[in-house]
């Protein structure tokens, strides 16, 4: 079996486990305990809600933009090749402005799950491989979530008025309808539903990446 370098050693050693440059990855991931994937994870929540607080960060942050929904991005091609640019750039802006609105609403739900996150949690946890502990949040919280802000960007999208602008850019519900999937569908309840995915994949992106990258992982050190 593989074996990872003595920094993994050390990272563990350091929240009160030793181990040795000679153990395999399975020992490893037995030894990854509770304290230190709850760590993780509220960093990675952490960073995540400081960038949706941020405009600029958030409008900047290319994880989130990969989370844009494919819908929502032929809706965006759409408005762009009937000369609308401006208006996708208002919409983004908006969604901007929703991620630092709904930011505070995401927060308790992520922490709390967190917090309740059992030692059978973390075992499973351990032993599930790259990205795995953001895997066990987006299961636990992602439907909470997701169910939390989507009134609120709803809200947020209709004070602005981008829903209909966009609505009567693209000539009706029908169209709309056409593009999402969905001919009965409102314009505000689609592109709302499809802006609430983006920001809830986009924080979780953000959370895995913080995973996958941080420091405090000994399972990053694994080769």
């Amino acid at each position: 079996m593989k074996k990872y370098i003595m920094m993994a050693g050390l990272a563990l050693g350091a929240t009160g486990f030793i181990v040795t440059s000679t153990q395999s990855c399975v020992a490893v991931a037995t030894t990854v305990g509770l304290p230190i994937i709850k760590k993780i994870l509220i960093g990675g929540i952490t960073k995540g809600l400081g960038i949706f607080k941020n405009k600029e960060s958030f409008l900047a942050n290319g994880l989130i933009d990969k989370a844009l929904p494919e819908q929502l991005k032929s809706i965006n091609s759409t408005l762009e090749k009937i000369g609308l640019n401006n208006l996708v750039t208002k919409e983004k802006s908006y969604i901007a402005d929703a991620a630092a609105f709904i930011a505070p609403i995401a927060e308790p739900i992520l922490v709390n799950t967190v917090q309740n996150m059992t030692s059978e949690d973390a075992q499973k946890i351990a032993n599930g491989g790259k990205g795995a502990a953001t895997a066990y949040l987006r299961e636990k919280a992602a439907t909470q979530l997701m169910s939390a802000i989507a009134p609120k960007v709803d809200a947020k999208l209709n004070e602005y008025g981008i829903v209909k602008t966009i609505n009567t850019a693209l000539q009706g519900n029908s169209f709309l309808g056409a593009l999402t999937g969905n001919q009965t569908t409102t314009a505000s309840s689609s592109l709302s539903k499809l802006a609430s995915e983006q920001l809830v994949n986009g924080l979780f992106n953000i959370i895995e990446n913080h995973e996958n990258t941080s420091p405090e992982n000994p399972l990053n050190f694994i080769k």
